[in-house]
């Protein structure tokens, strides 16, 4: 294991990781027409990206270092269920977004929405609900954005820097959050989009070689896929039980699906997912990009084999600090197996690819805070300069949080990171998702399913402890109440939140219980620019955006 600094990476890296923060901080004045003093310019781009923008935006947002390192490292630890079910996910997601996020662009456009949060609360007539919304968001970002510092933080200690003392070993996450924080506060989401073209150059170029280079030197996808099966297919002295699956048996397909179906129904959950659609400058654009998006899907699928790949080459994941950590994996992959100028490239590609969806993470995490917590609850009267200038500061305590989960929760399967913000997240599904629909469902239903359905899925994710560190938070799949069905965990909780709000929705109508005000209109959800109502930049600007919800 190689504990001296390589120069040439380094150097490389550096050059590279430092034209890109220029990138960001020239972004602010990136086709900007009007001032940074506002959500709408400052969180949402000026919602003026076309096609071609939006499709590098999304690809950044969602292909992140998750796709890079997590994903790879969970195929070299325990195989195709923990690591492939990334592929038909991202593969089911798509026709999910074609029908329902032009509809929320719609809505959002013609009444001044920022976030998911305003949405609901217009929606409900109910500041509750919306609250409930926010702070799940804010919380589920969080996991997300520690895992792109983790794929930082494995690049710089596989160049040599870092160390098995904490303030040594924590140096590369401090960088991150501090590049990062500069430039978020100061061009907002130009920077990330920006940023984007260069991340996806980077990240296609590397696929290219490693997909082309590797194999040769590795002696062939035969040998790579026999290397894989004999590792994974051990029995794991700590459980009793085979290392992984290299292809699924039959006592593994309920795992494989659920987490492929419910990371599929969370991916545009998330406030970043959503901040990048609404930055769109027409709904035609969010499904022209769920049509093409697919695209990253292949490159996604040739990513997960070079988990396999380091199985072959048989490379060393433990760290400096002594501990065996797989999300070493295709750090120490890449180091051993490119020239020096080429890793270097490949792990310029990695840390690019933390960046941007960091960013974005931050950028929307903050917008929920600034207009659903900030402007609700603490200063209803908030002037668009103060909403970015909150904001801003709120990106921040965001990213100083995600350090919170990085240092504090298990890295060894950096995976759960993203699983865990998706058990959360799934459970704003029904306001948001079914709101776009109908209003049928009662908001203290919705508020009440919510939070039965946060509690279960917090605990369940809590109870599941890994084998080897003996740490919480281990996993993401338990098996289903009185059962022996193993399955991801965000989907039991969101079948037992539907069962609450369709009991309770019952019981409030059967009682007359007042459900809130709905502000929207029925044409508001097919409404495209140019039509009567979908107010321009200049026009949510003089307004202030959204009116906050009543209740």
């Amino acid at each position: 294991m190689n504990t001296s600094v390589d120069w040439v990476q380094l150097i490389i890296v550096v050059v590279i990781f430092g034209a890109v923060t220029a990138m960001g901080f020239m972004a602010a004045r990136w086709r900007n027409s009007g001032s940074m003093e506002s959500l709408d310019e400052w969180g949402l781009g000026g919602r003026g990206f076309g096609t071609f923008i939006t499709w590098f935006l999304l690809g950044g947002d969602l292909y992140t270092a998750y796709t890079f390192i997590a994903v790879p490292a969970a195929m070299y630890a325990t195989g195709a269920i923990s690591g492939f079910f990334a592929v038909p996910y991202t593969i089911v997601v798509y026709p999910i977004i074609f029908i329902f996020m032009s509809r929320l662009w719609s809505v959002s456009h013609r009444n001044g929405y920022v976030t998911p949060a305003d949405f609901v609360g217009g929606r409900y007539g109910s500041r509750a609900l919306s609250l409930a919304v926010a702070v799940t968001g804010i919380l589920a970002t969080m996991p997300y954005i520690a895992l792109q510092l983790v794929g930082m933080q494995a690049v710089f200690e596989t160049m040599g820097l870092g160390g098995d003392n904490v303030l040594a070993k924590d140096i590369p996450l401090l960088i991150a959050f501090a590049v990062l924080a500069a430039y978020t506060y100061s061009s907002g989401l130009r920077a990330p989009a920006m940023i984007a073209f260069v991340k996806d150059g980077l990240i296609y170029l590397v696929i290219a070689v490693a997909i082309f280079y590797l194999p040769h030197v590795l002696g062939g996808w035969d040998a790579i896929f026999g290397a894989a099966e004999e590792k994974l297919t051990k029995t794991n002295p700590a459980t009793g039980k085979p290392v992984g699956a290299f292809i699924p048996g039959a006592a593994g397909f309920s795992s494989y699906w659920t987490l492929a179906l419910g990371s599929a129904m969370a991916l545009f959950m998330y406030p970043h997912s959503v901040t990048a659609v609404l930055s769109t400058k027409n709904r035609n654009i969010v499904r022209r990009n769920a049509a093409i998006l697919p695209a990253y899907s292949l490159l996604l699928g040739l990513l997960a084999l070079l988990g396999f790949m380091a199985i072959k080459a048989n490379v060393n994941t433990k760290g400096l600090d002594g501990i065996t950590n797989p999300q070493l994996a295709i750090p120490r992959l890449f180091d051993q197996e490119f020239p020096s100028w080429f890793a270097g490239i490949a792990f310029a590609a990695i840390a690019v690819g933390a960046l941007v969806p960091a960013a974005i993470m931050s950028i929307a995490a903050a917008n929920l805070f600034t207009r659903n917590i900030y402007r609700d609850f603490i200063k209803r009267d908030a002037t668009p300069a103060q909403e970015a200038k909150v904001s801003k500061l709120a990106s921040l305590a965001v990213k100083l949080g995600a350090l919170a989960f990085v240092l504090t929760l298990d890295k060894t399967l950096a995976l759960n990171f993203q699983l865990l913000g998706g058990i959360w997240i799934l459970q704003t599904f029904p306001a948001i998702v079914v709101g776009l629909y109908t209003r049928w469902f009662h908001r203290w239903a919705l508020l009440a399913g919510w939070a039965v359905a946060m509690v279960f899925g917090t605990v369940q994710a809590y109870n599941v402890v890994n084998p080897a560190t003996k740490k919480h938070f281990g996993g993401s799949l338990a098996n289903i109440p009185f059962t022996d069905t193993p399955v991801y965990i965000a989907l039991t909780a969101f079948g037992l939140n539907l069962i609450v709000v369709i009991v309770l929705t019952v019981v409030f109508r059967a009682l007359k219980v007042p459900d809130g005000v709905d502000t929207t209109h029925s044409t508001d959800y097919v409404a495209d620019q140019g039509d009567p109502g979908v107010k321009d930049l200049p026009e949510l600007l003089d307004e202030g955006g959204a009116a906050p919800a009543k209740s």
